[in-house]
């Protein structure tokens, strides 16, 4: 690969760009899916490619292919900085990247099995046995399961000097039960919602999960659900289990701190923050127990890799301390335009390791890494005891936020009442809502690290072109005071 990144490298220079770099990717993506007794789906691929991005005229080009050669990558290096100088006829503010990132490195993710090693039949036969296990139980219309594994050898190479060479593993996997009756169809899903939880590691991720031993758990669930009552419409105290506290971290804490929406560059599509660079180290984003922490170094997490996609190393970066906003996600260009509107040196400036690519036909955004709720003290027992009078409620079925990530309704799969420190009763199709800075402020409890763990989110959709990333989320069962709950229609 050194070959290739010189040529472009050099190709970049030669035409007059400032600054360059390139992305050379090849992945490997297997999923393997059950519904109802049968394979339902089973596909594999594989694509391989290459981008290249550069500084020219004090403007930005990009350029990419799926074909790899000396001559191809030539070419590719020469047209990003035709895009560069032509998107420099329109420039209103030069590129200005901060101090040089230097670094050559080797990252592989730790795994015990290798995913792909493992025989497809082995794999269905694992998701048939969930499966049979969820439809032994009368009520239950449909089941289905999913695992999938994903590997990314990516090759960086810039012209400050960098050279790193990455292996990302993932695995994950899931099942669903559908309960059906005259009025109604509940779901329950394991180890997350939708069928899938994904983390960094091998086949061991899917055999720790044990989906046959915890199908018939949830299709028994969802047949409860059936017949369970609505949850009633009040402000009470709310306790969110793990998962949804995953997603909730997901759209009201990871979103509005990524800086490039800060600075209106997302709008579009995605939506702006209200989280606006005045408010930095002093605006009270939830109570004094909410610590917030983007850490791309957490073990098992979908957004951890040794290296961004501009070649800035993975880190630890406090987004909330004390629930106070102290920290955004950032990027080279972003952590030195911040820099210089707070009246701060641009030339001590460094990003926070958060540009991520899709694939290597994507110029990479500012991405969440893992966005983790740091553990409190309490145990979920204790917990659930000091409540008097409160819903729990558990595992994302519907979400809505507002462009600005201020106003939020999330629906959960289950809920119980909770009375006399004691849950108490099942209720369905429950529903909370609120904005986000008073619902952290309402924070008073937050579970410890025996029930803390980094929950995978897959599906993560930002930037025009479209981009799916990866992210993680780290999450304990917490409480929440005076929330607006209700039930789904």
């Amino acid at each position: 690969m050194r070959e290739l990144t010189d040529i472009a490298l050099d190709t970049a220079r030669l035409r007059g760009a400032t600054y360059a770099d390139i992305r050379i990717v090849h992945r490997h993506t297997q999923q393997v899916e059950v519904r109802n007794g049968a394979v339902s789906n089973l596909s594999e691929a594989e694509t391989h490619g290459f981008g290249v991005r550069v500084v020219a005229d004090g403007a930005w080009g990009f350029a990419a292919s799926s074909t790899l050669t000396r001559q191809e990558v030539e070419r590719v290096a020469a047209e990003a900085v035709r895009i560069a100088r032509a998107s420099a006829t329109a420039l209103r503010e030069p590129v200005d990247l901060g101090p040089p990132e230097v670094h050559v490195d080797t990252y592989r993710t730790p795994f015990r099995i290798d995913p792909f090693s493992v025989p497809v039949e082995e794999k269905i036969g694992l998701l048939l046995a969930a499966d049979e296990a969820m439809r032994r139980v009368p009520g239950i219309r449909v089941a289905r399961g999913a695992v999938v594994a994903w590997r990314e050898n990516k090759t960086f190479a810039s012209t400050e000097g960098s050279y790193i060479e990455q292996e990302i593993v993932e695995t994950g996997g899931g099942i669903v039960a559908y309960a059906v009756d005259e009025q109604d169809m509940q779901q329950r899903s394991y180890p997350n919602s939708f069928a899938r939880d994904q983390r960094t590691g091998g086949w061991e991720v899917v055999l720790e999960m044990d989906l046959p031993g915890n199908a018939e758990r949830i299709a028994q669930e969802a047949v409860a659900l059936l017949t369970a009552d609505p949850c009633p419409a009040m402000v009470t105290t709310l306790i969110l289990g793990p998962t949804q506290l995953a997603l909730q971290v997901h759209e009201s804490c990871g979103h509005p701190t990524e800086l490039d929406r800060v600075f209106g560059s997302e709008a579009a599509y995605a939506g702006t923050s209200f989280l606006t660079p005045e408010k930095l180290g002093t605006f009270r984003y939830g109570s004094p127990i909410v610590n917030l922490t983007a850490d791309a170094t957490v073990p098992g997490g979908l957004g951890t890799f040794g290296y961004d996609d501009e070649g800035v190393p993975a880190q630890r970066v406090p987004l909330v301390r004390e629930g106070i906003f102290v920290g955004y996600l950032s990027s080279r260009e972003t952590a030195v335009r911040l820099a210089r509107l707070r009246g701060l040196d641009p030339t001590q400036a460094r990003s926070g390791g958060a540009m991520r690519a899709s694939g290597w036909d994507r110029i990479p955004l500012v991405r969440m890494t893992n966005i983790n709720l740091e553990p409190g003290e309490w145990t979920f027992e204790d917990l659930v005891a000091d409540t008097d009078e409160g819903v729990y409620m558990e595992m994302n079925r519907s979400w809505s936020i507002d462009d600005k990530r201020l106003n939020f309704q999330f629906g959960t799969e289950i809920a119980y009442e909770i009375r006399g420190g004691k849950m108490v009763r099942l209720l369905k199709n429950a529903l909370y809502t609120g904005m986000t800075p008073q619902f952290w402020g309402s924070c008073d409890a937050i579970c410890n690290a025996d029930h803390w763990r980094v929950w995978g989110t897959p599906n993560c959709g930002k930037g025009q072109p479209i981009q799916i990333a990866h992210t993680g989320h780290g999450a304990a069962p917490a409480r929440f005071r005076n929330v607006q709950v209700g039930s789904m229609k």
